[in-house]
């Protein structure tokens, strides 16, 4: 199979999945901002403000999983460059919205390199919302994770991006 769309860039010629060479390109100061939401009933955020979860502190647990999770995202993501994380954030915060309520996980991660850390940021979000969820299901299993995605991008050959919404 030829490879037809030339902006995938982890296929080859034939189609095949490789990991991208990076080795000709400068290193530059990279930053990904990235998020998920948990949404969680009315029961499941008085236990987390009363900080009564029964597995222990569940935000401590949840940043920590968070930082793990960018850290290992090369372990995790097949085709993803292992990088020197100089920085990785998690922040959590109570939201409601629109008839949801839950946590809002926001990731920031940072590194001078070769190739971003928008994988690194958005894997950091995923681990601490899977965290959450693990943390709770025992109090609800209808958790959901939404909202996933990159909210803003800095530094590299296509330079910066934000999220309009």
């Amino acid at each position: 199979m030829k490879n037809q769309e030339q902006n995938f860039t982890h296929l080859n010629q034939s189609g095949e999945a490789n990991m991208v060479d990076v080795s000709n390109k400068p290193s530059t100061s990279r930053l990904a901002i990235a998020q998920s939401r948990v949404i969680l009933n009315d029961d499941v955020l008085t236990k987390i403000r009363e900080q009564s979860i029964a597995k222990g502190d569940l935000l401590a647990t949840a940043r920590i999983a968070g930082i793990q999770g960018a850290k290992k995202c090369s372990d995790l993501i097949p085709l993803c460059h292992p990088l020197p994380l100089s920085k990785a954030t998690v922040d959590i915060q109570e939201f409601s919205e629109a008839g949801k309520q839950g946590l809002l996980i926001q990731t920031s991660c940072t590194t001078t390199g070769k190739t971003g850390v928008e994988m690194e940021a958005l894997t950091a979000a995923s681990i601490a919302a899977l965290t959450i969820y693990d943390m709770c299901k025992a109090l609800d299993k209808g958790i959901v994770i939404e909202a996933t995605k990159l909210l803003e991008k800095r530094g590299g050959k296509s330079g910066d991006w934000k999220r309009d919404d």
